[in-house]
């Protein structure tokens, strides 16, 4: 999530030092259900999604929506995981295709003595939640569920079908959204998708407001196999050809080696809305850029910015390295793995291609692991954008509104490979960088953040399914 930014000194300085609490009941269920779901370790291999996904359906059965499926992956190569698909019929339909909201329930691994506090109790501490999953994203599950329960309670009537897809292996290998999208869920009914794993808002320290971005894209995931291979020998005589170096040479190529620079309407609009908060050098870069799209310099110039890695073009890089059988013998293998994040739009037959050409003067060859997803950025859609620019602007006056692409992947990539348009329009915030803590040590997301996103999901969902 690319998030932005909030009015930090009044939300978080007086925010209580210890558990509290909320004075808003919807804010108090939310906490509850959040409590629960963050102390069921829902890591892969844990075996506990099931758990999670029996908690939640028991939410969702009490409040009268009823119509849940559970999908085991037990067979799958996911390993031992659920996803859970729920849905809630429209009362007064009105024609428009239903709206799937995506979140997903497990996390990455946490131990204990990496964290300064047990990653699996949630914690409520200086303004902050602590926790594995309190950003990442079971912030986007919560909030999620307790707005369509809040709903339910008020009597809110959805003129059109809401389907909620909580995946149990988005960490993973992601047969949830997979399938989910091509399987579970009639994507030929679907209008559009939100997406809780994407979006958001980011604050910096002295409480300036950055905005919130709308995420309209990510880029397509791919890994490839790279192999040299050769006769071998004893390491006393060396040979003139060796696996080990026809690999290393033709890392260093990939190393050094820029694909075209590329834009689409979703970049465009961020980064002309990026030069405002830019330094000087970044901004100038930015401008020549979007005059001049083929301008590799001023692409380059913006990706040494950490910011903005990745966010001009297909990037490659080496992940993995092995080769080699003995101390004393030429190398008869050698292997590395090459993840690739290529624009949307792209054709990953073009990077295959090209990541051939440069690894053919070393003889090594190029297979990727798995199919490639191809995804263009979903329409910047009026009436989503509307929506998302009302809530965030009911709890953050003012705040800018960007479209923004994702480098990594989420659910989200698999229904816009299936024709759906797909929107990241959460309304957590952060402060950053402190808060970038997703996958790491300390996890934690700011206890207004969570009430705010709450209350975000609900008018969201009453704007865009009700009357």
């Amino acid at each position: 999530m690319r998030p932005v930014l909030l009015s930090l000194a009044a939300l978080l300085v007086t925010a209580p030092a210890v558990s509290e609490t909320p004075d808003d009941p919807w804010h108090a269920r939310g906490r509850e259900i959040y409590e629960t779901t963050i102390e069921i370790p829902t890591v892969a291999g844990r075996d506990q999604v099931d758990e999670l996904v029996a908690y939640l359906s028991g939410q969702f059965e009490a409040a009268g929506i009823a119509d849940i499926s559970v999908h085991p992956h037990s067979a799958e190569r996911s390993g031992d995981t659920e996803t859970m698909v729920v849905r809630w019929p429209a009362a007064n339909p009105s024609g428009e295709g239903a709206i799937v909201l995506l979140a997903h329930l497990d996390v990455v691994e946490a131990h204990p003595e990496d964290w300064s506090r047990d990653p699996f109790t949630l914690i409520e501490e200086d303004g902050y939640f602590y926790g594995r999953g309190t950003a990442d994203d079971k912030q986007g599950v919560v909030a999620v569920t307790t707005a369509l329960l809040r709903l339910r309670a008020e009597g809110f009537e959805p003129t059109r079908d809401i389907i909620v897809l909580f995946t149990g292996d988005e960490e993973t290998t992601q047969i949830g959204a997979e399938r989910g999208a091509g399987e579970w869920i009639d994507v030929s009914q679907v209008d559009y998708a939100l997406n809780a794993d994407a979006g958001g808002g980011a604050y910096l320290a002295d409480g300036s407001l950055l905005g919130f971005g709308i995420q309209t894209a990510e880029k397509i995931y791919q890994t490839f196999t790279l192999t040299a291979t050769n006769p071998g020998g004893h390491s006393s005589r060396p040979r003139p050809d060796n696996a080990i170096y026809d690999i290393a040479h033709t890392l260093e190529r990939i190393e050094t080696y820029r694909f075209e620079p590329m834009l689409n309407d979703t970049t465009r609009a961020y980064f002309t809305a990026r030069i405002d908060s830019a330094e000087p050098e970044l901004a100038e870069a930015i401008r020549r850029w979007l005059a001049d799209e083929s301008d590799g310099e001023a692409a380059d110039i913006i990706e040494a910015d950490p910011t903005e890695t990745g966010m001009t073009r297909t990037r490659c890089v080496a992940t993995r390295l092995e080769g080699g059988h003995a101390d004393n013998a030429l190398p008869q293998m050698a292997r590395a793995t090459v993840n690739c994040r290529m624009f949307p739009g792209t054709d990953p037959a073009d990077t295959i291609a090209i990541l051939r050409e440069l690894a053919a003067p070393s003889n090594v060859t190029v297979e990727p692991v798995a199919e490639a997803r191809p995804t263009d950025a979903s329409p910047l859609r009026e009436d989503v954008i509307a929506a998302y620019t009302e809530a965030v602007h009911a709890r953050h006056p003012g705040a800018r509104i960007v479209p923004d692409m994702s480098t990594g992947a989420t659910d989200g990539l698999f229904f816009r490979a299936a024709g759906v348009p797909t929107y990241g329009v959460n309304g957590a915030w952060a402060v950053m960088p402190e808060d970038a803590r997703a996958h790491g040590r300390d996890e934690r997301l700011p206890v207004q953040s969570l009430y705010d996103n709450i209350d975000h999901w609900t008018q969201m969902i009453r704007t865009l399914a009700g009357e």
